[in-house]
């Protein structure tokens, strides 16, 4: 899955004969899985036109600071569009427009909505060759880098004068692989290596009943997809669920059994840099598995049950570096038993829930969380989108890995 799947991207087209070379980067983006909004200078329009871009981009194309043709002269909102993106990418970049966008001459909508970004910038320069070199074009690339903006090296080539050198605008697929490139090397996790566990396990009492819990394997699922999103490499070890992971980062270890996790666990953890244990293992399981489907023939039935192994504890007791994150369900005396458990299991950081509180638990799109780490810092978090708590979750890893 390319690292521009589910981005916002803002083009901007300018004057030159390259912009009909647009056409093809939408489609690129769009294949990436990106979502294209365009901005064209009133020039660009002369090389390709916005029927075009709007058609492939499956979106309005803007232009002007208002509809001409609108009889309600409907404001095209330059903050609102700056704001929307994730990235915006200026290409092709005339030298026309870079002067513009290096001296803030503010004289169309596509500079308005540049000067109004606060998302990353890239520019992709397109121009004849003694343009490119001219002192005035190459103190405009020094002022947009200064500003922070990103360059997409121009390439060299025939140009349209007629003239072979540098100058050519990067063509549409090279300009995807560098935006991803650059993105990748930018991701916080890029280069770490992450054990997840998630969803229940199922304890065999025969073939065909089992011992089993409600969880629905969600938060795991969240926190793998979105640790793939940040860069790393992801090893997903999941109980029985129907959810799927949506990044080609995660490698998927289907189990059924607390056994079957705990060897998995064993398997992959030794080479991992976390391992964020959010799966709601059995604590028990039978003793003895029926070879065949027990009859109904009494009306009591027992069975005898046995502890299964502590995945969690085991995992602490082998760490080495490993930064080890343990949930903790509970439903009363919460924080003091998870600060047993912390220290029990040798955790760095546990994630406590509460069947007290509302919203939270197994089988909700909520979850409501407390973090408490290993110097039993505690800090409490409101109810949210258990993609959200994802999130906060990763950020301490990310916050870790900052301070080591």
């Amino acid at each position: 899955m390319s690292v521009l799947n589910g981005k916002k991207i803002l083009l901007g087209v300018s004057g030159g004969i390259a912009a009909y070379k647009t056409a093809s980067l939408v489609r690129l983006f769009i294949k990436a899985g990106a979502h294209i909004q365009v901005v064209m200078t009133p020039a660009s329009k002369d090389f390709v036109t916005p029927l075009t871009l709007s058609t492939l981009s499956k979106n309005p194309v803007h232009s002007n600071f208002f509809n001409q043709d609108d009889e309600d002269a409907v404001w095209n909102n330059h903050v609102e569009l700056a704001l929307w993106a994730d990235l915006m990418i200026i290409a092709p970049a005339t030298a026309n427009t870079l002067s513009k966008m290096a001296t803030g001459n503010c004289d169309n909508l596509l500079i308005a909505t540049y000067l109004s970004a606060k998302c990353p910038v890239y520019f992709a320069p397109a121009m004849d060759l003694d343009m490119y070199k001219h002192p005035s074009t190459l103190s405009n690339f020094v002022a947009l880098k200064q500003f922070g903006n990103v360059m997409i090296p121009a390439e060299n080539g025939e140009l349209a004068s007629g003239l072979s050198g540098e100058g050519r605008m990067a063509e549409p697929e090279n300009i995807i692989a560098f935006l991803e490139a650059d993105l990748e090397s930018k991701l916080p996790l890029k280069g770490k290596k992450i054990l997840i566990t998630a969803g229940p396990t199922y304890e065999a009492i025969d073939p065909v009943r089992f011992i089993g819990n409600h969880s629905s394997g969600k938060m795991g699922f969240d926190i793998a997809n979105q640790a793939a999103n940040l860069g790393a490499q992801v090893i997903l070890v999941s109980g029985p669920t129907h959810y799927k992971a949506k990044n080609a980062l995660i490698e998927v270890i289907d189990v059924v059994s607390a056994q079957d996790m705990y060897d998995a666990c064993h398997l992959y953890f030794n080479d991992v840099d976390v391992a964020i244990a959010a799966a709601a293992v059995a604590d028990y399981r039978p003793k003895v598995v029926a070879l065949q489907k027990i009859k109904k023939a009494s009306e009591e039935f027992s069975i005898e049950l046995e502890k299964t192994k502590d995945i969690l504890a085991s995992l602490g007791t082998i760490k080495k570096n490993q930064f080890l994150i343990g949930f903790a369900l509970e439903t009363e005396n919460e924080i003091e038993n998870a600060k047993l458990k912390i220290q029990k299991k040798n955790l760095d950081l546990i994630v406590l829930n509460s069947l007290q509180d509302e919203g939270a638990g197994f089988k909700k799109e909520t979850n409501k969380v407390t973090f408490i780490d290993r110097n039993f810092k505690i800090e409490p978090m409101e109810l949210k989108a258990k993609e959200s708590v994802a999130v906060d979750i990763l950020e301490k890893v990310i916050l870790h890995f900052s301070k080591s």
